[in-house]
């Protein structure tokens, strides 16, 4: 039985096949419920994202999880096997600690990835098909990906538009839970910007869109973590002075906010500083607002060129993230295998206690019929010896047998090096 990781992402498969081989939870649910009771393949966790389909299981082989992806999905298996990437053991290993770290996301070392493999661990165990040696692996997995994000700057730069807004907003004013935010539009991108500046405990966030229903969707979206307000477009101008940032992206031809607003806005202030954002293209607000003392006007290309240095430095903090992974990888590993051969050992020590029970048994019959004691231990002492040496004289014989030379040169290194250690004398 093998540890497997395979799938498709961004990389290997189109939108429209990683569409067909998506999982939502509640289908995923029933339908790794199911596959509990199947004999052959009931120990797999899959995770499921806009960018990534993956199963991660305890399988004999790979195409019995391929096998089950493609069927469940009613997708071609011929087809899929062109699109997935397999990974076995050792790199199925290095590809999940990849995963759950964001190196191989589609925007490096983005955070939500670890939470989502997270989500996907907790369901599986939920439907109890993760073994205690699968569920191992996860969690060593999670303690490489927070290694990776502490120990590394692969994460602590912004490369988003939105998480830019926010970071900067977090520059200019130090305390963001006293901090009202304006968005101008409820677009993709503004929804972004107010989504991160709500996670990070803004006190309030006002919706300003041209329509209702857009600015409502975003509303219900954030309301749990910060107080909303929606504003009629129309009312914008006036508004103004009741925030403290301003986010605005809409796809108007022509300015929406006027430097007199802005001015009006930060005499009503009394002067107490703005942070005014424009992502849109053509700009939203006037440029000579960046004149006005107070004001701090940031745009569009003003945070790409900020977006580009920062992703160059989680390129180079990957570097070092990738060297981690490879290290924890054959940490882990190593684990494994020691896990593994404590069996054997104890096996053998079993067996090497019960040959010295054995050889005592008889040494004690021999002393109460009365032969010599020291005949008795030297007797004694010769028979366990040779039982207990047996085993490993076979080895190197089979060893100088065999048609690689390196096996019996292995053994001889290595018990070269256990004798050397034996002989030192023991320091009392």
């Amino acid at each position: 039985m093998s540890f497997f990781a395979l799938g498709v992402n961004h990389q290997t498969a189109s939108v429209e096949l990683r569409e067909q081989i998506a999982f939502n939870p509640e289908r995923l649910k029933t339908l790794l419920a199911e596959q509990s009771q199947c004999a052959h393949l009931n120990d797999m966790v899959v995770v499921s994202t806009c960018n990534r389909t993956e199963v991660y299981a305890m399988a004999d082989n790979a195409d019995m999880v391929l096998d089950w992806l493609a069927q469940t999905n009613g997708v071609d298996v011929k087809q899929l096997a062109n699109h997935v990437y397999r990974y076995e053991n050792t790199e199925a290993v290095s590809h999940l600690m990849r995963v759950a770290s964001g190196l191989d996301s589609l925007m490096l070392g983005e955070p939500q990835i670890l939470g989502q493999v997270k989500t996907a661990l907790s369901l599986a165990k939920d439907v109890d098909t993760v073994s205690q040696d699968l569920n191992k692996i996860f969690e060593y997995a999670f303690y490489a990906a927070k290694r990776v994000r502490s120990e590394t700057a692969v994460g602590s730069h912004a490369v988003s538009m939105g998480y830019a807004v926010a970071q900067l907003a977090l520059q200019v004013f130090s305390k963001p839970e006293k901090l009202t935010v304006m968005v101008v539009a409820a677009g993709e991108m503004n929804s972004l910007v107010a989504k991160h500046l709500a996670e990070m405990g803004v006190a309030k966030i006002l919706i300003c869109n041209r329509g209702q229903e857009r600015a409502e969707a975003l509303a219900q979206e954030i309301s749990h973590r910060v107080s909303v307000e929606i504003i009629p477009f129309d009312e914008l101008a006036n508004n103004l002075h009741r925030a403290d940032v301003i986010c605005s992206c809409t796809g108007s031809l022509h300015q929406v906010i006027a430097f007199t607003d802005a001015k009006v806005a930060l005499k009503k202030r009394r002067y107490q500083q703005m942070l005014m954002v424009d992502l849109a293209v053509p700009r939203d607000i006037d440029p000579k607002v960046d004149s006005l003392d107070g004001v701090y006007l940031y745009g569009v290309d003003d945070l790409q060129s900020v977006i580009d240095d920062n992703l160059a430095q989680r390129r180079q903090a990957a570097v070092e993230a990738e060297i981690m992974v490879n290290q924890l990888v054959t940490q882990l590993v190593t684990q494994q295998k020691i896990h593994q051969a404590g069996g054997v050992i104890s096996h053998y020590r079993e067996h090497g206690e019960q040959q010295a029970q054995e050889e005592l048994a008889f040494a004690l019959e021999h002393l109460k019929a009365g032969e010599s004691a020291e005949k008795v231990l030297e007797d004694f002492a010769h028979r366990l010896t040779q039982k207990l040496l047996h085993p490993t004289s076979m080895l190197l014989r089979n060893a100088a047998q065999d048609e690689d030379p390196s096996h019996l040169e292995w053994l001889q290194e290595h018990l070269s090096e256990i004798f050397d250690h034996q002989r030192k004398p023991k320091s009392h």
